[in-house]
């Protein structure tokens, strides 16, 4: 079917983005009940017939064509993972999906521009409760809304600045025209201070939006100019904060933010199929990301005519990456090692500690929010209680990854759909996972 043909309402921006991880991946471990598999090593079963939850979700899913594909990645660690993949590239497609394809990891960006944050915080180039006006002035002297999506003229001036702390955990005030309704919604899409892309194709007028403006110097210096959404420390609220911290990371390191992701992760972690576009050498590695309408998947990024064959904007910190099923589960190994990878140190221990720890103020409210019963880190869920260790995030087109810092667990998952919400995989994978640990735990696979 054309896309004429479809009601391009049910493809709006704010509908493909909205829901699952891309609002918060509330469900990325919250309920899951590790606490019941103790404190448990490894033992020596680490292949596919391991997890058989995890593969039947998998081919729950793609036999019947629900998605394309999809990728699980499962990994004890510094050994190397076990793949669980099937399907094509895209619907049709004889070549089939691996841990080398490339997929849109839209918000799994978040936890390495958190990490990159984190570990300037550690070298003493910024600092975790640093005003943020210190490196970006036009931020000293804020107005906030009175009312949370109300009018953008009843304002008053904030009462505390706004931390590098806030910027990593969501709860600066910052806005997400994704997120925002109303007046500050249409503030942020004139402003041009939007977030990621996900199309060039004619069903790109639907999306509601207007045109993000060009270099992260001027995102900063355009959403300074506009009101907040919420006094920073008060309320957690999905944010543009980690695109904004992209532009924080150029300032205090002197590089400009990609530059600092690649030589401080991209280039010692191996992760060469990790970036903000894609090489025209590598489109045949390039998943289709689909629209789910109706029960039909509808291509809305395909390889050839994808949007990430274009230099972005500005490099999005918070949804911009491309990545690859290895490729991730390289920045998750190197976390679940408190900073080592193959023998080689990326960030301290204490740094991974930090950043995987929970971060949010003690003044913030997450009452009715997808971070509520949960705290939060770098750019991540983290789990408190039962849940401690478990830090994570996942993508508006269906990608999840977790960590399990107690017991050195790496999680991932990988397929290209959106809207998130349109299947229950932000909740069905980490569930899947469990479920094969308590089997193998019964089994005797692991030992306490």
């Amino acid at each position: 079917m054309a896309f004429r043909e479809f009601d391009q309402s049910a493809l709006s921006r704010r509908s493909l983005l909205r829901g699952g991880a891309f609002l918060g991946a509330g469900a990325v471990m919250a309920g899951v009940p590790m606490a019941g598999l103790g404190r448990m090593a490894l033992a020596q079963d680490t292949g596919a017939a391991a997890w058989p939850a995890v593969s039947s979700l998998v081919d729950s899913y793609v036999d019947p064509r629900k998605l394309a594909n999809m990728v699980a990645v499962m990994g004890w660690q510094q050994r190397d993972p076990t793949i669980i993949a099937k399907g094509g590239l895209s619907i049709g497609n004889p070549r089939q999906a691996g841990a080398d394809s490339i997929f849109r990891i839209y918000s799994m960006t978040k936890p390495i521009t958190g990490m990159a944050v984190i570990s300037l915080i550690d070298e003493g180039r910024l600092g975790l409760d640093q005003p943020l006006a210190e490196l970006l002035p036009a931020f000293a002297n804020m107005q906030v809304q009175k009312t949370y999506d109300g009018s953008i003229t009843d304002l008053e001036p904030a009462q505390r600045p706004i931390t590098i702390r806030n910027l990593l955990t969501h709860t600066a005030g910052l806005g997400y025209s994704i997120i925002q309704k109303g007046p500050i919604a249409r503030a942020y899409e004139a402003a041009g201070v939007v977030p990621g892309q996900v199309t060039k194709l004619p069903l790109g007028a639907a999306f509601g939006r207007g045109e993000p403006v060009r270099g992260l110097d001027v995102f900063a210096d355009r959403l300074a100019e506009l009101p907040l959404i919420a006094q920073p420390g008060t309320r957690w609220s999905y944010s543009v904060g980690l695109d904004l911290l992209g532009r924080v990371i150029e300032v205090a390191s002197g590089m400009k933010f990609d530059a600092f992701l690649q030589e401080r992760f991209f280039e010692p972690l191996d992760m060469d199929s990790t970036g903000f576009r894609v090489d025209s050498s590598d489109v045949e590695r390039l998943t289709t990301n689909y629209g789910v309408i109706a029960g039909n998947l509808i291509p809305i990024d395909p390889p050839r005519q994808s949007v990430y064959l274009d230099d972005p904007a500005f490099p999005f910190g918070g949804a911009g990456l491309v990545s690859t099923p290895r490729d991730y589960d390289r920045f998750l190994q190197m976390l679940v090692g408190y900073g080592m990878f193959e023998g080689k140190r990326i960030m301290s221990e204490r740094a991974v500690r930090i950043g995987t720890s929970n971060l949010l103020p003690d003044t913030v409210n997450t009452a009715g929010t997808m971070a509520a019963g949960a705290g939060f880190g770098a750019g991540g869920r983290v789990g408190l209680g039962a849940q401690e260790g478990i830090y994570g995030w996942g993508g508006a087109a269906g990608t999840v990854a977790l960590v399990d810092m107690k017991r050195g667990l790496r999680a991932s998952a990988y397929t290209q759909y959106m809207p998130s919400d349109a299947y229950p995989i932000h909740a069905a994978f980490p569930a899947a996972v469990v479920k094969d640990l308590v089997m193998q735990a019964q089994r005797g696979d692991l030992a306490a």
